[in-house]
């Protein structure tokens, strides 16, 4: 596949060009109206039906060619996060507290190339949709253009999405079956017991013995309930007592991250958590009140879509240049809803582990130092190309997911 890539080399400079001026211009969730706007009318000039404002501020193109049957999707996402820019770049943020500091500008840079690409040399036949989501980073933009009516209005045989991912060398691709990327749920324990002076303990009820108590016995919920070969995270994050050291405060407040990557230990989660919530305040003889927010599901990758996908991987950049089945991870992604309602698969194309001098491709997401790798740009679009053309191939193999329902 060198010419793919070849071609895809040939017009990375526009697309680079096109990364940086998203970087340059974030947006936070749903307020994605210039990115959603560029996206549309660079669609709409290579010929893709466009609708925007799917689930808000979505983007939907959609391309058909010949008379086949076979629909598929490929997902961007577009969001930026409300971080502070330490990058130092030409290209850096020009608006205060906010960044796109996980590659969401990059991602849809490389879904523009290849539906530029597509819409002039594409050989494929069937139909062929881009969605361009908003709201990835903890928005839940995916669900918003589900309940938009996104598959209703866009049916698809198959969806599929990228991620990119600093610490692998820049280029790389990794695909794995099964649950790829965890659950996350929230959840707020307030503590409530009566204050006083800190010299006079006993005439208090202090909840914040019983905050330290449960922030311990928290732990044990994943050495002692899960299953060890199972994933599971529980973090306290934030523990909110008092202002002053010689007042027992009447409240405690313990924030909490909760991470799995099966659904039934997330369903564990919740319940173990509520129930020492519990247990703990009656033993300090404070009450307690958990609000639970439930949030992305586990991501799982099906498996007839996702081996279609590897054999794409391996056909563009060779076995030496594609993991096939990389570990799980423990962040969550909204992808995780489209992925319950058709079979696809998600994967990570290495953003670079800094032996290439690129600093900022190899610091981590989230980070204010990280930035986009732009090589990306040309191997992430000819993937894009080459899986579309193989998937709507007329020659291609249904998969099984297909063949049974």
């Amino acid at each position: 596949m060198t010419y793919l890539l070849d071609a895809m080399h040939a017009r990375a400079a526009e697309f680079v060009g096109v990364r940086r001026d998203i970087h340059r211009h974030p947006e936070l969730a749903f307020d994605e109206h210039r990115t959603a706007s560029l996206v549309a009318a660079k669609l709409e000039s290579w010929g893709y039906a466009v609708e925007r404002g799917v689930g808000g501020t979505g983007v939907v193109g959609k391309l058909v060619r010949g008379a086949g049957a076979r629909c598929v999707g490929l997902r961007a996402d577009m969001d930026a996060l409300p971080i502070d820019e330490t990058t130092g770049a030409d290209w850096t943020s020009v608006h205060d507290g906010v960044m796109h500091a996980c590659g969401h500008d990059g991602h849809t840079a490389m879904l523009l190339a290849a539906a530029q690409h597509l819409a002039e040399q594409g050989r494929f036949d069937g139909t062929l949709h881009l969605i361009f989501q908003p709201a990835e980073e903890g928005g839940g933009g995916a669900l918003r253009m589900i309940d938009d009516g996104l598959f209703e209005r866009y049916p698809c045989d198959a969806v599929f999405a990228m991620h990119n991912m600093p610490g692998i060398a820049q280029g790389h691709l990794v695909l794995r079956e099964g649950a790829a990327m965890a659950s996350s749920d929230y959840a707020t324990i307030t503590l409530t017991g009566v204050g006083g002076h800190g010299a006079m303990p006993h005439r208090a009820c202090d909840p914040v013995v019983a905050a330290a108590s449960l922030v311990m016995a928290l732990q044990s919920v994943v050495s002692r309930n899960v299953d060890p070969l199972h994933t599971a995270v529980v973090t306290v994050g934030a523990l909110h007592a008092g202002r002053a050291n010689n007042v027992i405060p009447a409240t405690a407040t313990l924030e909490i991250s909760v991470r799995a990557l099966d659904r039934d230990v997330r369903g564990l989660l919740e319940r173990r958590i509520k129930a020492l919530a519990a247990a703990q305040a009656e033993s300090f003889g404070v009450t307690a009140q958990v609000h639970w927010r439930g949030g992305y599901s586990v991501l799982v990758n099906t498996p007839a879509e996702t081996a279609f996908a590897r054999d794409v991987a391996l056909e563009l950049l060779g076995a030496d240049r594609v993991t096939l089945q990389g570990p799980p991870l423990t962040g969550s992604e909204d992808f995780a809803y489209m992925l319950e309602r058709v079979p696809g698969s998600y994967l990570l194309i290495g953003n670079g582990d800094g032996s290439d001098g690129h600093a900022a491709g190899a610091c981590m997401v989230h980070n204010p130092g990280y930035d986009f790798h732009d090589d990306n740009i040309a191997v992430g679009a000819a993937y894009w190309a080459l899986l579309v053309e193989r998937f709507l191939s007329t020659t291609a193999p249904q998969p099984e997911s297909e063949i049974h329902s």
